[in-house]
């Protein structure tokens, strides 16, 4: 078995695949892994979504960037999404095999009067769904798979909700798409140490 530190360094965000399908059952392997990571309270707020159905995938996918594109009216023009950028966006969703829809529920969070604590207990569920991602991300890099993880969701919950018939009560938040890769980008590069660590106080580097 492939050390944990290994398979960590090895794992990209992988963006192209191959059409192959990836069996069910290890979409199934991918959501148990999600499952045994560690949740504020043991709350276990995550829910997630298997989206393998084209046209549901296609019909999601345009509809998040119908919205998109609304919240950029207001931006400058530099930021308003050409036809071409609209369009990878949608492809990016539409071309993986498997999405994973991952949601929040807070129906097993604590619950306060006050709205410091509540977004508190908010802010736990998330903490403990982004556990959860990780556990699907190394686990699916194990079985030879590839997985990117996007945070369209969380910008268009609503748009999400009607296309997938969510109730109001559940929160997507993240997709993943799932495949075979059909890319091996190089490591990005990552901060050293001394430039974001510190010991005992602020601003003593490690």
């Amino acid at each position: 078995m492939t050390s944990i530190p290994k398979v960590i360094l090895k794992r990209r965000s992988i963006r192209r695949y191959q059409q192959q399908p990836v069996p069910e059952k290890t979409v199934e392997c991918l959501l148990k892994a999600a499952c045994w990571a560690p949740s504020a309270h043991n709350a276990q707020p995550w829910r997630f979504i298997i989206l393998s159905n084209p046209q549901v995938k296609k019909a999601l996918a345009e509809a998040m960037a119908h919205a998109w594109v609304q919240d950029t009216v207001l931006d400058d023009a530099c930021k308003k999404p050409n036809a071409e950028a609209v369009k990878a966006s949608i492809e990016k969703f539409t071309n993986a095999p498997v999405l994973v829809l991952m949601c929040i529920s807070l129906e097993d969070m604590h619950t306060f009067n006050d709205e410091r604590r509540r977004r508190a207990e908010h802010d736990l569920a998330l903490q403990s769904l982004g556990a959860a991602v990780q556990n699907l991300l190394l686990t699916a890099q194990t079985l030879g798979l590839g997985a990117c993880w996007h945070c369209a969701p969380a910008f268009c919950q609503e748009t999400v909700r009607k296309v997938l018939q969510i109730p109001e009560n559940i929160e997507p938040q993240a997709l993943i798409t799932v495949g075979f890769p059909a890319e091996t980008p190089e490591a990005p590069m990552r901060k050293p140490l001394r430039e974001i660590a510190y010991v005992n106080h602020w601003g003593n580097k490690l």
